[in-house]
């Protein structure tokens, strides 16, 4: 086995280790010997790699290999051409400086799986959805960058990782599947 897909749902920790009775990768594989090559949050959900090739997940996770990260964002508020533009160049967020970043704004996704609990709905505040690919991955550096816009984060699901992604490779959240390493590369 060289790598493994997997889409992680909301709220499960990206540890196989249990934790304050939280969910965790344990409870949707049990395949041994597997680590995540990077991480999620525990609020944010999408596509992560996981691996029993140490030398694959050294490579992947390492800062000289980063490979491209696409997320879909859906925020609280409308973006206009300032805050997209500001998302996209670097953004100091106190203990680092983000890279450029490509940011543009999408309509909601139809085939998006609902989220179980759901966001939060105002009449009087609409949302919006944003694409963002990073060459980076710092701790909660999109839902850290949008804030910093004036854009707090609702939802965040990473949807590709180099040239894997759910769309080439549809799974729902807790489902996986197994891949060589070279289609990371495409």
């Amino acid at each position: 086995m060289a790598l493994i897909l997997f889409n992680k749902p909301f709220q499960v920790l990206c540890q196989f280790s249990p934790q304050d009775g939280k969910a965790t990768l344990a409870d949707h594989l049990s395949i041994p010997g597997i680590y995540p090559a990077g991480r999620l949050d525990y609020d944010s959900e999408g596509l992560m790699l996981l691996t029993d090739d140490g030398k694959l997940q050294h490579t992947i996770a390492h800062p000289d290999h980063k490979e491209a990260k696409v997320y879909l964002v859906q925020v609280d508020g409308v973006p206009d051409a300032d805050s997209l533009a500001r998302l996209q160049a670097p953004i100091d967020l106190g203990d680092f400086t983000t890279l450029p970043c490509k940011a543009v704004r999408i309509a909601e996704p139809e085939w998006l799986w609902p989220r179980h609990p759901p966001i939060r709905q105002r009449a009087d505040q609409p949302t919006s959805w944003l694409a963002i690919t990073l060459q980076e991955g710092k701790n909660r550096q999109v839902r850290r960058m949008t804030a910093a816009v004036g854009l707090p984060t609702l939802r965040l699901i990473r949807t590709a990782i180099g040239a894997l992604s759910l769309a080439s490779h549809p799974l729902m959240p807790g489902e996986w599947m197994a891949v060589s390493a070279q289609d990371l590369r495409g």
